[in-house]
């Protein structure tokens, strides 16, 4: 059996009603009088439990929130809130992305009221992959809710053309088939370890005790003893709308926060777009942003907050701090 990694900084669960989801948020420490809470965002097919790593790396104490998104982790739609994470269990054949905008924005709502803020006070944003991208969103359409911002490898996505519309609904519409049909559905695990193998192929610089522990916030079992993905298996279906570069560089122009955009010395762009979508073409629609920097984290890939806890722990202090 592998080692297991052992959490210096246990977290508590709190379930949220918010809009149509029961949203689980992942917490630790207290309130802090005068510091903004410090909400972290997790990446596609991941989940809240993803951040325990710099958790535990982050010297200062601080009122930390982390919600696992709708469809992932221990979210679900209200009327399912009782389902096992097995499978198709969100409530939904597909998810869109504006949606993410919506329930962030409900969640600090609440957040802030929970701590007796004003309903508008800004936090701290952190976002990795997926919810990196949703937090530079979210940075300009709603500027004075956001204090800092930070983006863990949040690119965006290749730019598109009109032309592209009429295949790429035709796709949506073929995928969302394929999900009733039981063809996208996520492959279970014979067990924990496996779970963790998994993960640790994907990541080679996974040690063996995060990746342990890892897996079991990121799987479940089920009766028969087989390990789940806590994801929905409706992620996997295309977005039906295309990505749409001038509308988000709009966006980003109106983000007030100072943004620190955290990149790994792995370039994981050259290796999902082979040239189609360049770092030099993140670098350039950064430049939109009014007050940013850009850090890199050495000897690490995409899952930068997993092979680096200490460096990007290090990085979030200096720049929130």
């Amino acid at each position: 059996m592998l080692a297991m990694y052992q959490v210096q900084r246990p977290s508590y669960s709190e379930s949220v009603a918010v809009r149509d989801q029961l949203y689980h948020l992942r917490r630790w420490g207290q309130p802090m009088p005068g510091q903004a809470p410090l909400v972290l965002l997790h990446g596609w097919m991941d989940v809240s439990a993803s951040w325990q790593f710099v958790v535990d790396a982050l010297q200062t104490q601080r009122c930390i929130v982390a919600p696992d998104w709708r469809g992932f982790g221990l979210t679900r739609a209200r009327h399912l809130a009782d389902a096992t994470g097995a499978g198709h269990y969100g409530g939904s054949d597909h998810y869109a992305f504006v949606d993410y905008l919506a329930d962030l924005d409900a969640l600090l709502d609440h957040l802030n009221g929970q701590l007796g803020r004003d309903a508008h006070a800004p936090v701290d944003l952190v976002g990795h992959s997926m919810g990196g991208n949703v937090a530079m969103l979210y940075g300009g359409v709603r500027p004075g809710r956001v204090r800092r911002l930070v983006n863990l490898e949040g690119f965006g996505m290749p730019a598109t053309r009109p032309s592209q519309a009429p295949s790429r609904y035709a796709r949506w519409l073929d995928e969302l088939k394929s999900l009733q049909a039981g063809h996208l559905d996520l492959k279970p695990y014979p067990s924990r370890q496996a779970v963790a193998q998994r993960l640790m192929k994907t990541n080679p610089r996974l040690p063996p005790e995060r990746a342990e522990w890892l897996a079991g916030e990121w799987a479940a079992a089920d009766t028969q003893g087989l390990w789940h993905i806590l994801g929905d298996a409706a992620h996997k279906v295309v977005n039906p709308y295309l990505y749409r570069v001038e509308e988000v560089l709009a966006v980003l122009a109106h983000i007030q926060a100072p943004v620190l955009a955290i990149e790994a010395s792995d370039d994981s762009l050259q290796a999902w777009f082979k040239g189609d979508y360049t770092l030099a073409q993140y670098h350039e629609r950064l430049q939109a942003v009014p007050q940013h920097q850009v850090a890199v984290v050495a000897n690490a890939g995409h899952m930068l907050h997993h092979d680096q806890p200490q460096a990007v722990a290090r990085l979030l202090e200096a720049f929130l701090d």
